[in-house]
């Protein structure tokens, strides 16, 4: 602990640039295998660092790896920046307008979390280097996350496989140790096959791929009374088949993301999933054909590097926010409901204060009890890795998540502030470990005892792979 104020110094001096970088980010929103650009600047800070840079991480264009150090202990910082779809939202304002409709927003600020956890790898290669330490740092700037999987098929192609520890933030309302809860899921699309026909001259020669969509979700919406209270299943039709009404439609598909709180659970619940849909094919007469397109495992915790991290997160106290950042914040609260202000503070089992725009307060050690979680690629690589990740206070409490409110305050002084803390905290915790051989071996430790011999599935199957976008043929956006 008593590096922390030199790594910290660190930190403050790199700043800039890194705030920078995220900035730029946010500006140029790519959404999933498409973030070209994004990888492009990350990269290209990386180099004027002097990290030894490798390119296509497991084949993907859009990952980037930066090492830097020798020997020792090798400590990965996990980094995203990719963006969702139809977000767009002006900078700073605290009302809905897009800058371009239809268009990308990071409205899950991972403009900030690849930016922060650079920044925080960076930090360790400086402190490493001034102070003659054994270690290697590695910042992972993965895509993809927002469905894509990326770390999924990086962990398949074993780029993971040599690190010691794992760590990374995600911005958020509140500061804390993240509870290492999340679901493990499968998205996979199923196409259904059957006979067009005219509906009203010869509707008995015909064999709908459309009612076997239908029938499918009737079926699935009797099995959500049958599952694990925790486990979560959701469908978006993605092809009707045609919007002729007196067409009976030869081919439809539906998607399907199905969650569970853990492997096991996952896999038995998707094999239900797909018994159903093979039941809609045989009433409807048609065929199917099931198609996985990517998956999560969940989150594995450890309980030593939990305890690291929030005793550097105690130690520096929350992010401190003046009375601007505390106004402009308000602005956007009162763009939400009270149900979205009392959820942020539910989420971590905290009482609601009164008149709290931003978090002033570090969140006790596993507060919350995990019922308000989604999925995360990181939970693929705390299978292989120990590994521990915090949150960090960049917007307004109460702000929904994916949401135009969050792609709105991404650029603001409060959304730096808080990246700025977070790398503190990463960078921290890092230079910890490096220092503290003991604490890696307990980690790995406690990460076998919690495997307990349960060998890693992989929700991504071998066969199935990244939907890697071609690289533009245009010098802004190439690597």
């Amino acid at each position: 602990m008593q590096n922390s104020q030199s790594i910290w110094t660190i930190v403050d001096e790199k700043s800039p640039a890194f705030l920078e970088l995220s900035d730029r980010v946010w500006e140029t929103p790519e959404i999933n295998y498409e973030e070209f650009r994004s990888s492009r600047e990350h990269r290209r800070l990386l180099e004027a660092e002097g990290f030894r840079i490798e390119l296509n991480v497991a084949g993907i264009p859009t990952a980037v790896m930066g090492e830097a150090g020798e020997g020792g202990p090798v400590i990965a910082i996990l980094g995203e920046y990719d963006a969702l779809p139809g977000l767009s939202q002006e900078a700073g304002v605290a009302e809905k307008r897009p800058l371009v409709n239809g268009g990308h927003g990071h409205g899950c600020g991972h403009n900030l979390l690849g930016a922060g956890s650079m920044l925080a790898a960076a930090a360790v290669k400086d402190y490493l280097a001034a102070n003659g330490l054994k270690g290697r740092v590695r910042y992972y700037g993965c895509p993809a996350e927002e469905g894509g999987s990326s770390k999924g098929f990086m962990v398949r192609a074993g780029v993971f496989n040599d690190v010691d520890i794992a760590i990374s933030w995600h911005p958020a309302a509140f500061s804390g140790v993240n509870n290492p809860i999340s679901l493990a899921c499968s998205e996979m699309n199923f196409h259904f096959s059957g006979r067009a026909s005219h509906a009203a001259a010869t509707p008995h020669l015909g064999r709908s791929a459309l009612d076997a969509v239908e029938l499918m979700n009737v079926g699935i919406n009797f099995l959500r009374e049958h599952m694990p209270t925790s486990a979560r299943i959701h469908y978006a039709i993605t092809d009707t088949g045609g919007s002729a009404p007196n067409v009976v439609q030869a081919n439809a598909t539906v998607r399907y993301l199905v969650r569970a709180r853990t492997l096991p659970e996952l896999l038995s619940l998707v094999a239900r999933v797909k018994r159903v849909a093979e039941g809609a094919a045989w009433m409807t007469e048609t065929t199917m054909r099931q198609e996985i397109i990517s998956g999560d495992a969940n989150l594995i915790g450890n309980e030593p590097l939990e305890k690291c991290m929030h005793a550097q997160l105690e130690r520096l106290g929350p992010v401190v926010f003046d009375e601007t950042d505390k106004a402009t914040a308000r602005t956007f609260q009162a763009t939400f409901t009270p149900d979205d202000i009392a959820s942020s503070y539910a989420r971590f089992d905290l009482k609601p204060g009164k008149d709290k725009p931003l978090c002033d307060l570090i969140v006790p050690l596993y507060a919350g009890d995990g019922s308000m979680v989604g999925s995360t690629d990181v939970g693929s690589v705390s299978w292989l890795v120990p590994t521990v990740q915090m949150r960090g206070a960049t917007y307004a409490i109460g702000t929904p998540g994916h949401s135009w409110q969050l792609v709105a305050q991404g650029k603001l002084p409060a959304a730096h502030k808080g990246m700025a803390h977070a790398a503190k905290i990463m960078a921290g915790t890092a230079i910890e470990l490096i220092c503290n051989p003991a604490l890696i071996e307990a980690a790995k430790a406690d990460h076998k005892d919690r495997l307990d011999g349960n060998p890693f599935v992989n929700p991504i199957p071998d066969e199935v792979m990244p939907p890697i976008r071609p690289v533009p043929d245009t010098p802004d956006a190439a690597q």
